[in-house]
């Protein structure tokens, strides 16, 4: 996927079109990312020991990670993401300035 965690992006389809998060969740599996502060639903919770109370909580739900664009940091605007290999590591290279982006040492390759 071209999105990872933490990475800052633009939602471009969809209900919450135009909104800006940060992507807290990466669900490669299915292809779809949670980000903070955007599609929110409402989710009815039943009592338990960690919620005595229950009732209707808001939580973010996934979205398709197709309808996020990634926003680069040198500039703040969308751009596309392309894969370059330098030093004989894949790295995520910005499309519209052809910087590489930020990649966090927690991830896998």
């Amino acid at each position: 996927m071209f999105v990872k965690k933490n990475d800052k992006v633009k939602v471009i389809a969809g209900k919450d079109k135009g909104k800006e998060g940060i992507v807290e969740k990466v669900l490669p599996g299915k292809n779809r990312v949670i980000v903070k502060g955007v599609n929110i639903i409402k989710k009815h919770q039943k009592p338990t020991n960690a919620n005595p109370n229950g009732g209707i909580v808001e939580i973010e739900a996934p979205i398709h990670a197709s309808n996020v664009m990634l926003i680069d940091p040198s500039n703040n605007e969308t751009t596309r993401v392309g894969v370059k290999v330098v030093d004989g590591k894949k790295v995520r290279v910005s499309k519209k300035t052809g910087e590489v982006l930020n990649n966090a040492p927690e991830d896998k390759e």
